[in-house]
């Protein structure tokens, strides 16, 4: 059965771009308004007035940088004073960074966790009460396949991945009892601008997914009855995440280090 959205709101982090924009079109297509929230002020009032014009739902762009150490109360704030109420809540937001950890910048480093890390803490706890309270909606978290194994030379993005992973599971269990529907999302290598950031595609493992694939996957799974607390998107990214859950963790690192180093 596919869930309607409709008379709720959903709010969809990094939602200029890549999966958080496909989040925004396909929740508005099930008859959810969106509030649409990233840096880039441009995209989002673009993809808004699309999303408007094709769904006839209400789309509200919000240019926030969620490397801000206050971005989640401060969207709460600005929320509140619009007088809009979350139902659901996709935190898509995050980057990746490719290289040694002792080469890395620092101050990008702080960045990756604030915004991987601090800042989906931040918003979940921020509309998660609501949200419970409400019954009607879903949380989503966007996870990784990075999250099953270390990840040398992606240290602290596949951390941060496995955090996201580990808080969104325990997360569906305490909201278990309520009408909310609790999934991590677990994309493998997909068509958005993530490799643009990391600065090489050669960082991917597996076969490229389209954000459609990745997004309907993942609104499939909220369909159902009881909603799984994760999924990993892509047959063969879902075998090798399980495989390597039964590895001995020191093949488990010298595997993914292979790979990794081998795309430097």
């Amino acid at each position: 059965m596919t869930t309607d959205f409709t008379g709720t709101t959903a709010l969809i982090t990094g939602a200029s771009s890549g999966l958080g924009s496909e989040f925004a079109t396909q929740l508005a297509r099930r008859g959810a308004d969106v509030v649409l929230v990233a840096r880039r002020d441009d995209r989002l009032r673009d993809l808004a007035r699309r999303i408007e014009h094709e769904h006839g739902v209400t789309a509200t762009p919000i240019a926030l940088d969620l490397a801000r150490p206050d971005a989640a109360s401060t969207l709460r704030a600005e929320l509140e004073g619009r007088g809009i109420r979350v139902q659901t809540l996709v935190n898509n937001a995050g980057f990746g960074m490719k290289g040694a950890f002792a080469e890395a910048d620092a101050s990008r480093i702080a960045e990756l966790v604030q915004v991987n890390v601090a800042t989906l803490v931040s918003i979940t706890r921020e509309f998660l009460p609501d949200m419970v309270r409400d019954g009607r909606g879903a949380l989503v978290n966007i996870a990784s396949t990075a999250a099953y194994q270390p990840c040398p030379n992606m240290a602290v993005y596949g951390a941060s991945k496995a955090f996201v992973l580990s808080f969104t599971e325990a997360l569906a269990y305490e909201t278990r009892s309520s009408g909310l529907r609790v999934l991590a999302l677990s994309p493998g290598a997909t068509r958005t601008e993530f490799f643009d950031v990391v600065g090489t595609e050669n960082a991917a493992v597996g076969r490229f997914r389209t954000t459609e694939q990745v997004v309907s996957l993942a609104l499939r799974r909220l369909d159902r009855r009881r909603t799984p607390a994760s999924v990993v998107s892509g047959r063969a990214n879902a075998l090798t995440s399980r495989l390597v859950g039964f590895m001995p963790r020191r093949l488990a690192l010298g595997a993914s280090g292979r790979v990794l180093s081998s795309s430097r």
